[in-house]
């Protein structure tokens, strides 16, 4: 209860006197405590500091500031203590007045119910008063909430109490289902249960909807204060063409300092329509400058590729050095785990030494292996850069690599078309500045330069046709390589289809277990197959001596293992002459030499097994 009350004693009120006497000054001054007035008749302290009631506190402040209104009263803002919990009955006491006594409700009865709070409400409803209770009456009673600015009393026993501020009205409502009593009387004209509530009027909604938009306004007016402030700034404006600002703009074109903007300046020239045959040949030589600076921009890059590779080639020394500091590590850890020193070790201290061995190799093959991916993709473009230099080799239709190409057929035809149309143009200018009347000799020399011009403008037009037939016989290639793909695809599905089909009849028809290898011989083969296909054409061959002294192992392990052994087997044996072999890898390499290697199921369900045999003599027999 007195935190409760505490609660509601936290907003600055009026401290006006009231005099009147009281038997009991205690009990009477915990019923003031409710409403956070002074006791009547007692020179007390208030109940509510200045700070926590912030006297000065404008409620405008929050609109100034950009921040959302918010009500006093709601707990945990700052401004009051949070509600009591909710299993803590509050106690209401007996409240004295100068005019009436108003008594609190049954504490067993449940709180009374209100509306749902208006936006910006400073209105209450008070119903239930006694038929003699007049607005002076009503004016001390609810005037101890805060400042009243207006009172409208009905015939039929209510009234709306309007208040300077919104929090006032949580005061207000505190009263709600309090008895009131004018005077000692009994009568029941001088008696009635209060009833207070929220109500809606006109006069604070339209209060609160200016203050919406004058914080809306300002709002406005900081996000647009914002966005000009972060707002990029506009580019330069560009000069109008003239021969005087082309002949500065060439200069310009040739300093390697000054392109960038030269360039802007002539591309928005050209895409003004600033090019006619007056300036065609300005624009052209222009044109001619800016192809000029490519020579610097290919050295340019080729001189950030060498910076690239030399980078690269240092993490790559770098990588290694590490990778060798890696190796002592381990091998330190190994010689450790022997039993010449292992005995003299702790068992905590064996249990820190094999953890610290296990990580240790972890990472050590982790380097291993992004080194090694490293030389791999080294001698995969040294294999890509032979194989273009053989011309043995199957030529292998590439979408992208014909789409590139075509594309550049395009530029170059683009291109050859506006030269052609920058020799037009000088034409017609010789055929303007040609006289009609008088043909001298430099008429004549101005006849031959006309005549050699269309000879250039034919073989252009001849070469244009040449290029042209090449871009059609491209596409032509390209769509029946993509064809070629598409019937190549539709025959795997087929085969796809037929083999899941003979699977399903085997099934249903319940063949024996030689039935069913035979099916998975059969799934195998086709697999082979394929697989066979495919390398011919894309598997490499051996990268380094390592993998073919694996080849010699395997293979001679497999010929002694005539039914052919699964992968962990394999793999435990090799582990036992290189502990840093995974079985993925070498399954990879069985995978690439389908001719030497091939692999089998054997068994039927639960039992199904795969096993690789060795069938290299198998191939040369056939062969």
């Amino acid at each position: 209860f007195l935190a409760a009350a505490d609660g509601l004693g936290s907003i600055a009120i009026d401290t006006t006197q009231l005099n009147m006497s009281v038997t009991d000054p205690t009990a009477w001054a915990t019923a003031m405590n409710n409403l956070g007035m002074v006791p009547v008749g007692l020179a007390g302290q208030q109940l509510v500091t200045d700070s926590i009631c912030v006297p000065g506190f404008d409620p405008s402040l929050s609109m100034m500031t950009g921040i959302t209104p918010i009500n006093p009263m709601i707990p945990g803002m700052g401004l009051v203590p949070p509600p009591p919990p909710t299993d803590v009955p509050v106690v209401k006491e007996i409240i004295h007045c100068k005019s009436c006594t108003l008594f609190p409700p049954n504490p067993n009865l449940p709180p009374p119910s209100t509306r749902e709070r208006p936006p910006g409400c400073k209105t209450v409803f008070v119903g239930g008063l006694p038929e003699n209770a007049t607005e002076e009456i009503i004016q001390e009673v609810f005037e101890q909430c805060g400042d009243i600015t207006a009172i409208r009393k009905s015939k039929k026993n209510f009234c709306h109490i309007r208040f300077a501020e919104e929090f006032m009205v949580d005061k207000a409502i505190y009263l709600s289902g309090y008895r009131m009593r004018l005077g000692s009387s009994t009568d029941k004209k001088d008696s009635g249960r209060l009833h207070v509530d929220f109500a809606q009027a006109r006069d604070d909604f339209y209060e609160w909807e200016c203050k919406q938009r004058m914080l809306a306004r300002e709002e406005r007016h900081r996000r647009k204060m914002e966005e000009d402030r972060l707002r990029p700034p506009s580019p330069p404006a560009i000069m109008h063409y003239s021969e005087h600002e082309a002949a500065l703009l060439a200069e310009k074109l040739k300093d390697d300092s000054k392109f960038s903007e030269a360039i802007t300046v002539l591309l928005t020239w050209i895409e003004r329509g600033e090019v006619n045959r007056r300036s065609a040949n300005q624009f052209y030589s222009m044109v001619q400058s800016a192809n000029s600076h490519v020579r610097r921009l290919m050295n340019e890059k080729a001189a950030h590729e060498q910076e690239m590779e030399q980078a690269k080639e240092s993490f790559k020394n770098a990588l290694t050095g590490i990778l060798t500091q890696f190796e002592q590590i381990v091998a330190v850890f190994n010689a450790s785990t022997r039993q010449k020193a292992w005995d003299h070790f702790s068992k905590a201290q064996r249990k820190n030494i094999d953890i610290w061995r296990k990580h240790s190799e972890e990472l050590r093959n982790a380097h291993s292996e992004q080194l090694m991916g490293i030389r791999r993709e080294e001698e995969m473009e040294m294999s890509d850069d032979d194989s273009g230099d053989n011309p043995s080799k199957k030529l292998r239709v590439d979408d992208s690599a014909l789409a590139a190409q075509a594309y550049a057929l395009k530029e170059e035809n683009d291109s050859l078309r506006w030269q052609l149309d920058a020799y037009r143009n000088e034409v017609e200018l010789l055929k303007q500045e040609k006289g009609q009347l008088f043909r001298t000799e430099e008429s004549l020399t101005k006849d031959q330069q006309l005549q050699f011009l269309q000879q250039t403008v034919q073989g252009m037009q001849q070469q244009l046709l040449s290029i042209q037939e090449e871009l059609n016989n491209k596409k032509s290639e390209l769509e029946q390589a993509k064809e070629e793909q598409t019937h190549t695809q539709a025959m795997l599905k087929v085969l796809q289809e037929q083999l899941k089909s003979a699977k399903e009849l085997a099934e249903i028809n319940g063949h024996d277990e030689s039935q069913a290898n035979e099916i998975n011989v059969l799934t195998v083969a086709l697999v082979n197959q394929d697989r066979e296909k495919n390398s011919e054409k894309r598997s490499p061959g051996l990268k380094s001596e390592k993998e073919a002294l694996l080849i010699g192992i395997i293979s001679t392990f497999l010929h002694v293992h005539p039914f052919g052994a699964n992968i962990e087997y394999l793999w435990s044996y090799m582990q036992q002459l290189d502990s840093r072999i995974s079985a993925n890898e070498i399954e990879m390499l069985l995978m690439r030499l389908p001719r030497m290697f091939k692999q089998e199921f054997t068994g039927v369900g639960a039992t199904l097994e795969k096993r690789w045999k060795f069938c290299a003599f198998e191939g040369i027999k056939t062969i």
